[in-house]
């Protein structure tokens, strides 16, 4: 099962709407049976797809913190076919202070999962949340693929160096050497100077690893105010191409990763 988390410390740089857009593409044309874990407060994801993530519980805080909670009860069909989705809200800000003397608090999402098996489904997706804490840390110790958002602002470059980082000392310290970022993606990319410098870098700094850039698209903004994604609302729209063109890349950076293994 792929376990791919799109992760940033920084807000702002399109994790949900590549997590979500991505989860639903893998769902829906790759005929792939997919959970979206949304781990944020803010409950982004759920709330991209159309969900009421105020009146949802228990959502993704209960089953974390409570092993009675069954992953089933939990998660919530979308619209997209084949995806499913483990919705979140503001109780995950609780989530540090109530699991803090828990012997394995790193580790409780990769265990729960574990627990609820891994036959249901393909993929799982997880849109984190913008820092560096505890829950974010949780995912990265479930996860098997890192895909790193980078807004193309100068600041940005500082962020995704210390995100790379981080998932190194993760993977040490849980003997994870399966646990690297697989994919940069560029986001809110503009033609400008400063913008092609900051790519540059980026390719400079993970090579073979950046995407082709997402840009601004208005129709993406408004898929996620309709509750949809990209796929329902305008797939014949610029944003639905750039999506389309990440989302193949990720694809098959798994499935060289499944040809690795078997090799």
């Amino acid at each position: 099962m792929r376990r791919i988390a799109f992760i940033n410390e920084k807000g702002g740089t399109c994790k949900t709407t590549l997590a979500v857009n991505v989860a639903a593409y893998l769902a829906s044309k790759k005929q792939m049976r997919v959970l979206l874990i949304d781990l944020d407060t803010q409950g982004h994801a759920g709330k991209s797809l159309g969900l009421d993530v105020r009146t949802l519980e228990p959502n993704v805080f209960h089953w974390l913190t409570d092993p009675a909670i069954s992953l089933e009860r939990c998660m919530r069909p979308s619209a997209v076919s084949g995806l499913m989705v483990l919705p979140s809200y503001k109780q995950m800000s609780e989530f540090p202070v109530t699991v803090a003397q828990h012997p394995r608090r790193e580790r409780l999402l990769a265990d729960r999962l574990a627990q609820a098996g891994s036959d249901a489904f393909d993929a799982v997706v997880f849109d984190s949340p913008p820092s560096m804490g505890l829950t974010t840390f949780n995912i990265l110790s479930a996860a098997t693929e890192v895909v790193v958002p980078v807004a193309l602002t100068y600041l940005s470059l500082d962020g995704c160096a210390e995100v790379a980082q981080t998932v190194k000392d993760v993977a040490e310290r849980h003997g994870r050497s399966d646990l690297a970022i697989t994919r940069v993606v560029p986001t809110l990319y503009r033609k400008t100077a400063l913008a092609d410098e900051i790519l540059a870098k980026l390719e400079n700094y993970f090579p073979g690893l950046v995407t082709p850039p997402l840009g601004f698209n208005v129709k993406v903004d408004e898929s996620q105010s309709h509750g949809q994604t990209i796929w329902e609302y305008a797939p014949w729209s610029r944003g639905a191409q750039m999506l389309e063109v990440i989302a193949e890349e990720l694809w098959a950076t798994g499935r060289r990763a499944a040809v690795a293994h078997v090799a």
